[in-house]
C-alpha cells in the first residue's frame, strides 16, 4: 500500500511511512488491564445491573467449552444499543476482553483514550483511503492471528427500525483474506443474539422514521438525557420505579472457519477479488442467520408482536396472555429462542405490560390495553426485533 501511495502520488516513502504510523495510532488500541478488569468491570457490572434484569443463555454451553484451545475467537453480534458494548463485555470476561471497533463517537478526548485503554480499535466508518484501509487490515489481520478474542456488529450501525439489518462485510473480508486452514490456529465465530425490553436510546433511534422530526443536539440531547435521568431517580425516591426490564444475551452454536472452508475446498488466500467476495457474502449470510436465530423474544417484545398485529383492538389480559402464548408457539416451531421469567408466559405478559404502560406506549381502560395510537413507531420497534424469526417485516403505516 506504501509502494501504491507513493507512485500514484509521488511522495517520498519516508513521508508515507509516517502516515502509516500515524494511522496505526489512531487504531491500535492501548490496552490497560487494570482499567478493564477492575473499572471497567465495576462500572460494567453496576450499570447493567443497575438498569436490567440481565441473563445469558447458551444454545449449547457443552459445544462453547469444547472450543479447541488457542482458537480465535470472534463474537458476531447483532446491534441494539450502545449497552451492547457493555453487556457483552462483562459477560464475556472470563473467556478473554473482547477488542470492539468503535466509530467517530468514540474519536475525542476522554471518551478516546478510555475506549482504547479497555481494548477498542478505532475505526474510520466509509473511508475510502486505500492506505488506510491497508494499516486497518494488517492491524485487524494480525490481532487475529495472535489470538485476540474479537467482537464484530455484523449489521455494522445501530438498528433504526428494530428490525435486523442486511451484514456489512468489511471487517469480516479483513479476518479472512490471511486465514490458513492448516496455520495454528482456527477462528471460531460464536453468534451472539441480545435484545433489550427496553433500548435506552429507542426514541432517538426512531426519530429518522418519522417525517419530518429533527434529532436533538447538543444542549438539547443532554438536557433530554438529564432529565431521563431526573425521572427516574424520581421514581426511585418515590418507590415507584422498576428496572428497565430484562435484557438477555443469547450465545448460539459455534463456527469453525477451518471447518468451513474445508467442507467447501476453498482457500480465501487464493480467491480472485470478485470469488472471494461472493465466498465472504456467503459466509457473512450463515452467520447473520445464526445471529438472528440467537435473537431472543423477551416480554416487551412479545406483547408488542400482538398489539401492533391488530392496533385499534382492545384486549383484556386474559386475551392478550392467550395471544402471547400462540405466538410462543409459532416462534418456538420456527426455531427461536423465547426467554420466558419464571418460565411463565402469564408473568412475562405481566412484566411487558407493565414496562409499556409505565412509558404511555399502551393504554389502559379499566381490565383492557391497547396500543397507544400516537406511539405506533416505537411498539413496531420492539415488534420487528422479532420480524425475521416470523419471516416477515412489521410494517410501519
Amino acid at each position: 500500500a506504501v509502494d501504491d501511495t507513493c507512485r500514484e502520488k509521488g511522495s517520498a516513502p519516508a513521508s508515507v511511512l509516517r502516515t502509516v504510523r500515524a494511522y496505526a495510532e489512531e487504531i491500535v488500541p492501548s490496552f490497560h488491564a487494570f482499567a478493564y478488569y477492575y473499572l471497567g468491570s465495576l462500572v460494567g457490572l453496576t450499570i447493567a445491573w443497575l438498569l436490567y434484569r440481565v441473563r445469558r443463555v447458551y444454545a449449547d454451553e457443552a459445544a462453547l467449552a469444547g472450543i479447541a484451545p488457542g482458537s480465535s475467537l470472534v463474537f458476531v453480534m447483532n446491534h441494539r444499543s450502545n449497552m451492547d458494548y457493555v453487556l457483552l463485555g462483562y459477560l464475556t470476561r472470563a473467556w478473554a476482553p473482547p477488542s470492539f471497533a468503535v466509530g467517530e463517537w468514540a474519536g475525542y478526548w476522554p471518551v478516546r483514550p478510555l475506549v482504547k485503554a479497555m481494548g477498542a480499535y478505532f475505526v474510520r466508518r466509509g473511508s475510502g483511503n486505500t492506505l488506510y484501509r491497508g494499516v486497518l487490515a494488517a492491524y485487524i489481520q494480525m490481532s487475529v492471528e495472535g489470538g485476540q478474542v474479537q467482537a464484530v456488529y455484523l449489521e455494522g450501525k445501530l438498528s433504526r427500525d428494530g428490525n435486523l439489518q442486511e451484514p456489512k462485510v468489511g471487517i469480516l473480508d479483513y479476518i479472512l483474506r490471511r486465514f490458513d486452514p492448516a496455520g495454528e490456529r482456527d477462528v471460531v465465530f460464536v453468534p451472539v443474539g441480545v435484545n433489550y425490553d427496553r433500548v435506552i436510546e429507542d426514541r432517538s433511534l426512531v426519530l429518522d422514521l418519522v417525517p419530518g422530526a429533527k434529532k436533538k443536539r447538543g444542549l438539547a440531547a443532554k438536557a433530554a438525557t438529564v432529565r431521563f435521568v431526573g425521572r427516574n431517580l424520581l421514581l426511585m425516591v418515590r418507590g415507584g420505579w422498576h428496572r428497565l426490564g430484562y435484557a438477555v444475551l443469547h450465545f448460539g452454536l459455534p463456527i469453525s472457519l477451518r471447518e468451513y472452508v474445508r467442507s467447501r475446498g476453498i482457500d480465501f488466500r487464493t480467491l480472485g477479488p470478485d470469488l472471494r467476495a461472493s465466498h465472504v457474502r456467503g459466509l457473512a449470510g450463515e452467520l447473520h442467520g445464526s445471529v438472528g436465530r440467537a435473537v431472543p423474544a423477551l416480554p416487551v417484545s412479545l406483547v408488542s408482536t400482538v398489539l401492533v398485529g391488530d392496533p385499534e383492538r382492545f384486549y383484556s389480559e386474559t386475551e392478550l396472555k392467550a395471544e402471547v402464548e400462540e405466538l410462543i408457539e409459532r416462534l418456538r416451531e420456527a426455531g427461536a429462542r423465547v426467554y420466558l421469567p419464571r418460565t411463565s408466559v402469564d408473568y412475562a405478559v405481566e412484566v411487558g405490560l407493565r414496562s409499556l404502560v409505565l412509558r404511555h406506549l399502551v393504554l389502559k381502560d379499566g381490565g383492557s390495553y391497547r396500543a397507544a395510537p400516537g406511539e405506533m413507531t416505537l411498539l413496531r420497534y420492539y415488534a420487528s426485533s422479532l420480524a425475521h424469526l416470523r419471516g416477515r417485516e412489521i410494517p410501519r403505516a
